[in-house]
């Protein structure tokens, strides 16, 4: 196996690829990068089991083969050259690995590609083509709500439901709910699965200017072809809990903000909230919300006014600030609506204006307050 290929290009193509390459794994040889060359063409897979990606790119091929390398000194040899080209020369019973650079050569040892796993097929996979920038905004606005908790395996990805005009995509936590929908041509698949939230967020990382992307998937695996990349992830196997059961749709008052001061006064005030319940109280009347927070083990106090619009009766009620402050965060219209029913039911958070073909639900659970 012999090519020559633009070392910049190449190590592009490996650093997207090294996101899913992990140290000390049960398999040595998903250490590696598995290189097949046929042609002109040059395919790098990468594989911890659970997220693969197959990226490939166009190099000067001389002899065609396969071989396994060991992702990290290759990575690190092709960081440390400036652009240029660069050629690979394999001896493929010895499998040897000889890089030639215009500043000399560099050996390696290369593993088998026979070791290298099995990749998922598309066996039985539906398709629906969803374009780029969708799929970012919904992966922004619902990864960082899902869990952690590894005893809620079905909260550590995003749920995906496939409807007949939409596609929603929803994440929770148990405290906070995202139901993130948007508009699609009509198509007759009708399905649901949850796609973890580790291969989603190298998904997102992949994702380039690509207006269009085909989304496959069947019972284990989905499918994401980006131009000359491929991400295959696979599904989390569990019930997804009923996430409407939890949405309130009676909530009376209404209090409208300016997202940007309402993110600060977070920020300030939950300085000085008690760490462990990161509680701030928002005191809510007609044109003015207070926003306050106490460590009564340190002391520590904070109170803030805020100029608002609100329809409803006055309020008392408290909440995370972590958790507000990550959704006003990925927000990004100039004004929010927080809808309330009453201090012990969840709020719901909404910008302002939204596109026809999209609507936005974030669900935070309140922090009861003590007497």
């Amino acid at each position: 196996m012999k090519f020559s290929v633009s070392s910049s290009e190449l190590q592009k193509k490996l650093s997207l690829a090294n996101g899913v390459v992990g140290a000390n794994t049960v398999l040595p040889i998903l250490e590696d990068y598995l290189f097949s060359l046929q042609g002109n063409d040059l395919t790098i897979t990468a594989s911890n089991l659970e997220t693969t990606i197959i990226t490939s790119l166009e190099v000067s091929g001389e002899e065609d083969g396969q071989i396994a390398i060991t992702a990290k000194i290759l990575l690190d040899t092709l960081k440390a050259l400036p652009e240029q080209p660069v050629t690979f020369d394999v001896d493929d019973n010895l499998k040897a690995v000889t890089i030639t650079s215009a500043y000399g050569k560099y050996k390696l040892a290369g593993d088998s590609p026979e070791d290298f796993p099995d990749l998922p097929t598309q066996e039985d996979a539906q398709s629906i083509s969803l374009s780029a920038d969708l799929i970012n905004n919904a992966l922004t606005k619902t990864l960082f709500a899902t869990s952690n908790d590894e005893l809620r395996m079905a909260m550590q990805g995003v749920y995906v439901q496939i409807e007949e005009a939409s596609v929603i995509f929803v994440a929770t936590d148990a405290h906070k709910l995202v139901k993130y929908t948007f508009k699609t041509e009509e198509h007759e698949i009708l399905n649901t699965f949850i796609i973890p939230k580790k291969g989603l967020v190298l998904l997102k990382n992949a994702l380039n200017s690509e207006s269009e992307i085909e989304m496959s998937y069947n019972k284990n695996n989905c499918f994401f072809m980006l131009g000359d990349t491929q991400v295959i992830i696979r599904l989390i196997d569990a019930k997804y809990p009923d996430y409407n059961a939890v949405i309130p749709y009676d909530n009376a008052n209404r209090l409208t903000l300016e997202r940007v001061d309402f993110l600060n006064s977070l920020r300030r005030i939950a300085i000085y909230a008690n760490k462990s319940t990161n509680q701030v109280v928002l005191n809510i009347t007609d044109g003015s919300l207070t926003i306050s927070a106490q460590d009564l083990d340190f002391s520590n106090e904070a109170t803030e006014q805020l100029s608002c619009e609100y329809i409803g009766d006055p309020m008392n009620i408290g909440f995370n600030a972590k958790f507000l402050i990550e959704m006003l965060g990925v927000l990004t219209t100039e004004q929010v609506v927080i809808k309330l029913s009453s201090p012990n039911r969840a709020g719901i958070l909404v910008p302002s204006e939204q596109p026809a073909e999209e609507e936005l639900i974030m669900l935070v659970m309140p922090v009861m307050m003590g007497n």
